[in-house]
């Protein structure tokens, strides 16, 4: 029998996936976390990425695009509190890369840093939703 760990991950939105996985990867602030059944205790900040989910019967993986947030890990239990979350398969890359667009004008106007600042955390996650929609159109 394949060892499970329950899995949430939500949005301010919604719920976008609550189930049983045999593993967790997503971005942390130091670096991509693999999470497995039976993990110790752990609570941290997660960068803007793709969550991949390995189901168990399910040859490819789940994949959520999340735009930061926080990762809880308990006995059991994985929950990932994403600012944003967004299903694999409804992921747009159009609009991602218009915000792309968007957020590399913004910072090439230097008006106020504060503007700045607000343009790089999107240039990021524009980026980060084109790399995951890569990563899915890879499988």
């Amino acid at each position: 029998m394949t060892m499970t760990v329950h899995v949430d991950v939500v949005s301010a939105e919604e719920s976008i996936f609550s189930g049983l996985a045999e593993f967790v990867v997503l971005p942390g602030q130091a670096g991509e976390l693999g999470i497995l059944p039976g993990h110790m205790p752990l609570m941290t900040t997660i960068k803007p990425g793709a969550v991949r989910l390995k189901l168990p019967q399910q040859d490819q993986e789940e994949l959520i695009f999340v735009a930061g947030g926080v990762l809880e890990v308990q006995p059991g239990l994985v929950t990932v509190l994403a600012d944003t979350a967004i299903r694999g398969k409804d992921l747009d890359e159009a609009k991602a890369l218009d915000a792309k667009r968007k957020a590399e004008e913004a910072m090439t106007d230097r008006s106020a840093e504060l503007d700045y600042a607000r343009a790089q955390a999107e240039l990021a996650e524009a980026v980060a939703q084109l790399s995951a929609i890569q990563k899915l159109r890879r499988k």
